[in-house]
């Protein structure tokens, strides 16, 4: 009897036919000018919000309709190359989902997918806002440099966090090359770590959480937009009064991003007495840079290890500090803001803190000892803040630009209490301008009051304590206005 084996033989009938081309785009807002994708709809005007399936890959690359009457198809001609993969995820799976579009000469563009029902033998749900940390992430990419194989409402996946491992497995098929690619080849490895039975379920434990906290960090690229140099300016003078030097090197700063588009080699070393604005001044390079920022305050580090997390091998392991200023604030580009650099010199018999920092600073990458892992540090702009420059070692001060803030003088302090402070704490209190006033003579002598200290801080303190006496005197006297003269202001100050 002759046997007839057919192993080799062709299959022609499961050919996929490929109907798209991808196009680049750099978008992060997808709109019917911009979509994600564009659907034929030569011989039907699909609806504006349009349920049904992505077909499976052996199929023609199509979408499937759920009209009145039945399904109808329709041929992907386009496909922005961001999304190829998750959309061979979505037909692969059979995921249900609502497109929304609008109906264009060159087809219906889509600019919105959305999930829409949970069970049978769906992937994910539509509350867990998976599918949109996945779309929010493409969005948030750079187009590939290769061609790779209910109402209308806002949504984002901003809030979603990866911690199962069917989701991080699905991240990485979908958008997995939006990681950096030593992350991407790490994460393979720890993915399969986490899955193997020939490890124990501590280890199983430490993988599963470390692919966690890197797949929920969105890595950016180091490329920065440029930025208005008037716009640096206003943000500077609103949250800052005089400074001009500290003002002018900022400024300089910004010119030097907007001609490379990457952040300079070194960060900025703030050095002034206590109170003087150091710290202000990093918020507004945050805000100007339009990064988010964190801060870490050396005072309270005493173990390098802080710092640079602990070993796997132990059961009570945790990433460091550092990694974990990444995890929260969700991204690798932000401003790194370094408090008390002086006091970071005392370590306990384990080495200095303060040292490991220098990796950080040099741009090279950092590698935490829990996730074990080179993470890029391009895109973090440190900003450092210390009261004593002798106190801090050579290594440390050579990477960065040390600016330094001086005090304020008298007048200065007059001008920064009347127009700063003072109107900040009457806005917080609810009073208005008219009900707590402050003569000429009260105010020479709030600065006489407080001529030996340094910063602002007491000024501030000052102008609450005169707020708070003044609506005390409003609600309980049942004055209509409180005005301040020199002898009251050194009375409330005995």
């Amino acid at each position: 009897m002759p046997v007839f084996d057919f192993n080799n033989t062709p299959d022609y009938q499961n050919l996929s036919e490929c109907t798209y081309t991808t196009f680049s785009s750099n978008h992060s807002s997808p709109s019917p000018e911009q979509p994600i994708l564009i659907l034929d709809n030569s011989s039907h005007q699909w609806s504006h919000h349009s349920d049904g399936k992505f077909t499976n890959p052996i199929k023609r690359t199509t979408f499937e309709f759920n009209e009145e009457h039945g399904v109808e198809t329709a041929d992907i001609l386009k496909i922005d190359a961001r999304f190829v993969a998750l959309l061979k995820w979505l037909g692969e799976n059979h995921i249900p989902v609502r497109l929304s579009g609008k109906n264009l000469e060159e087809g219906y563009a889509v600019y919105k997918i959305r999930e829409t029902a949970f069970g049978g033998g769906t992937k994910l749900s539509a509350e867990d806002g998976f599918l949109q940390f996945m779309i929010d992430r493409l969005l948030a990419s750079d187009a590939p440099t290769e061609e790779l194989d209910e109402d209308e409402q806002d949504e984002t996946g901003d809030d979603m966090k990866l911690t199962s491992l069917q989701s991080i497995t699905d991240f990485m098929n979908c958008a997995g090359r939006t990681l950096p690619d030593n992350i991407r080849l790490w994460a393979r490895r720890n993915l399969a770590v986490a899955r193997s039975q020939e490890v124990t379920p501590e280890e199983r434990r430490h993988a599963q959480r470390a692919l966690s906290i890197m797949m929920n960090i969105q890595w950016r690229s180091n490329y920065f937009e440029s930025i208005d140099p008037k716009e640096a300016r206003r943000i500077l003078d609103e949250e800052l009064y005089g400074m001009e030097k500290v003002k002018q090197r900022i400024i300089e700063t910004i010119i030097q991003i907007n001609r490379t588009h990457t952040l300079p080699a070194y960060g900025l070393l703030l050095c002034g007495p206590a109170g003087t604005g150091k710290s202000q001044v990093a918020y507004a390079v945050a805000r100007i840079l339009k990064l988010p920022w964190t801060t870490l305050d050396m005072s309270s580090i005493t173990d390098p290890e802080q710092l640079t997390g602990s070993s796997r091998i132990y059961s009570n392991a945790k990433p460091g500090i550092i990694m974990e200023a990444f995890n929260m604030a969700g991204e690798s580009n932000l401003v790194f803001i370094i408090n008390e650099l002086d006091k970071a010199a005392s370590g306990k018999g384990n080495g200095n803190p303060a040292d490991v920092l220098l990796t950080l600073l040099d741009n090279l990458g950092f590698t935490d000892n829990y996730l074990e892992c080179l993470v890029p540090t391009v895109g973090v702009y440190p900003i450092a803040t210390a009261n004593e420059k002798s106190q801090i070692s050579a290594p440390l001060m050579s990477r960065f630009a040390v600016i330094d803030i001086p005090d304020y003088t008298p007048d200065e302090k007059k001008i920064i209490f009347s127009n700063f402070s003072l109107p900040k704490v009457l806005k917080r209190m609810g009073l208005k301008d008219n009900e707590c006033i402050v003569t000429k003579e009260a105010l020479d002598a709030i600065i006489r009051q407080f001529e030996n200290t340094t910063g602002i801080r007491d000024l501030e303190q000052a102008a609450e304590h005169l707020a708070a006496n003044a609506l005390y005197q409003i609600e309980v006297e049942h004055v209509s206005e409180v005005r301040f003269d020199a002898e009251m202001v050194e009375a409330l100050f005995v």
